[in-house]
């Protein structure tokens, strides 16, 4: 009666269960070579789409840092808040 709740030996248990993930995790790896050696044409016009809009993305951010630091420059506002600015009358 009191068998049904007796496990015989944990590491043996996972052991068995390190050992199905190890086996479906190689099978998957496989089964993604293979994709890759039958549809590399594919792959490499994804890889190279993914290359190109990282690009675009990084040229356009450039962009965007150019023009704001261009609009910072010309702005005249230089004013701060509880800042003030003491000259020595000596220097003059």
């Amino acid at each position: 009666m009191f068998r049904l709740f007796f496990q015989d030996n944990p590491f043996r248990e996972a052991a068995k269960g390190m050992a199905r993930g190890a086996f479906v995790t190689g099978l998957f790896l496989i089964g993604f070579g293979m994709l890759v050696f039958i549809l590399r044409d594919l792959f490499a016009f994804l890889a190279a789409a993914i290359f190109f809009m990282a690009g675009f993305s990084a040229i356009g951010y450039a962009v965007r840092l150019f023009i704001l630091q261009h609009k910072m420059k010309n702005t005249d506002d230089a004013y701060r808040k509880n800042v003030q600015i003491h000259y020595d009358d000596d220097d003059y």
